[in-house]
């Protein structure tokens, strides 16, 4: 089991974890599970599992499956290396950067185009060429993740 330390004023951001003991259980494009961990992976925004995005024919497709999918293949099999920030999201997820051997696997999804920049923008660079060469989300429209959940939200409580 490796564990990644960072000194100076990194470490007081983050805190660094070992690799995951447990199996790796991707639960949509942006979330990962290992035993009682849940881990959402910070400064990126993927597409819902359930959500559906345009190709550049105008044709649906499951762009949240999609997703899943990418990271599943990135992590599996893989050791899963995470570093955490010392606090929480709201859904009590761990919020880290993590990593298949040296490649950060937060910024891979963006590069792919499976994810966008999020809240701090961070791979706001990866953001920009996934667009520019229509990579994933940006083949064609989309409806950004955040919008889709307050979309998803409101119909669950207007529903009769």
């Amino acid at each position: 089991m490796k564990i990644n330390l960072f000194f100076g004023l990194a470490f007081a951001v983050f805190c660094a974890v070992p690799a995951f003991a447990d199996e790796v259980i991707v639960k949509d494009g942006d979330s990962l599970e290992a035993g009682e961990r849940r881990i959402r992976l910070d400064g990126i925004d993927a597409p819902e599992y359930p959500q559906v995005c345009l190709n550049d024919e105008g044709k649906e497709y499951p762009c949240g499956k999609e997703a899943l999918q990418f990271l599943e293949n990135l992590t599996k099999g893989q050791d899963v290396d995470c570093k955490c920030l010392p606090h929480k999201d709201r859904y009590h997820r761990e919020i880290c950067e993590c990593f298949v051997g040296d490649v950060s696997v937060n910024q891979a999804v963006v590069s792919a185009g499976w994810a966008v920049a999020y809240r701090d923008k961070t791979y706001l660079a990866q953001e920009k060429e996934a667009k520019e060469n229509k990579r994933g989300i940006w083949q064609g429209k989309y409806m950004r993740p955040a919008i889709y959940r307050v979309l998803q939200k409101t119909e669950t409580k207007t529903a009769p």
